[in-house]
């Protein structure tokens, strides 16, 4: 397969398995030059990208950023988490305003589920979802799943363990989509209150027990509590959650095997992680934010590759 079967990247679950091999070896390519002299190629010099955040970001609009910059695109920064950019149409003005400016492709993250494919059905632009409220944050699961197949060799069989907030996290959602369609096994853990009623029906299951969850998997994902998009509280308190879901290095020792951790970031230390797990040899987090860039620079690359065809 030499392009992807999409024109956008709205979610993991639009895409095909073959979709994903593409990017992890389009990424592969990418990494060796991100790691020359000189990082930047000129593969989208006549392409210009308009990053709208609508939520905010630091580690995913720069990873963006970066991406682009990397590939010499020319990069227009809208920064509406400030504004009150909150209904459809203001959506669809403020892009087709952009758009004016004639913009080729719109990276975006919006705290409603579905307003990448809502802005995919009214402009003519290449749409890549970085992240649409509780709904899917693709390139984070992209990126995951490429870190675990560099430390593993592959994704298909492993056992992996997502931990935490399952409810209200999209990267949760959209890691399960990806590792399923690599073949991998998935279990989630955590309180029963943040593991929504449908999760086993997306082929997972479900430990509320976390150190029998750990001596299950070869690879923990442990997700951040989202305080921000909780209405009510869904357990007693922060601390009640680290002492039955927060992982520190006297557990990680005591398993029969030596497992992965991963953390999508920004780290809460010493409640889902301690800072002696997030800083030790076991922990892959700033390898995942190395690889953030490749990957985004294959999405990027890739779509870009289906524009005016």
């Amino acid at each position: 397969m030499s392009e992807l079967s999409v024109n956008h990247l709205l979610g993991i679950k639009y895409l095909k398995k073959e979709d994903i091999d593409l990017i992890f070896k389009t990424a592969d390519h990418f990494k060796e030059v991100i790691n020359r002299p000189i990082k930047k190629v000129p593969s989208l010099r006549d392409i210009t990208i308009a990053n709208l955040f609508f939520e905010n970001s630091t580690r995913t609009r720069l990873s963006f950023e970066l991406a682009e910059k990397r590939l010499s695109a020319d990069v227009i920064n809208f920064s509406a988490a400030s504004s009150s950019v909150k209904k459809g149409e203001t959506l669809i003005d403020t892009v087709n305003n952009i758009l004016a400016m004639k913009v080729d492709m719109v990276v975006m993250r919006h705290p409603n589920p579905g307003a990448g494919i809502f802005l995919s059905k009214h402009v003519d632009a290449s749409i890549i979802n970085a992240g649409d409220g509780t709904h899917e944050h693709p390139t984070q699961a992209l990126l995951d799943s490429y870190s675990i197949r560099e430390k593993l060799g592959e994704v298909a069989n492993k056992k992996i363990l997502i931990v935490g907030d399952i409810m209200h996290s999209r990267v949760a959602l959209s890691n399960i989509f990806a590792l399923k369609l690599q073949g991998a096994e998935v279990k989630v853990c955590g309180p029963k209150t943040l593991i929504p009623k449908y999760i086993e029906s997306l082929g997972v299951s479900v430990e509320t027990n976390l150190r029998k969850a750990l001596e299950w998997c070869d690879v923990a994902n442990m997700l951040r509590v989202q305080n921000e998009r909780m209405e009510m509280s869904y357990f007693p308190t922060t601390r009640e959650y680290t002492q039955q879901f927060g992982l520190n290095k006297e557990i990680l020792d005591s398993l029969n095997k030596e497992i992965i951790v991963m953390h999508p970031g920004p780290i809460n230390r010493g409640v889902e992680i301690t800072s002696d797990v997030a800083d030790s040899k076991q922990a892959i987090i700033l390898e995942q934010v190395q690889n953030g860039v490749a990957v985004r620079m294959a999405v990027i690359y890739l779509l870009a590759s289906k524009i005016n065809r």
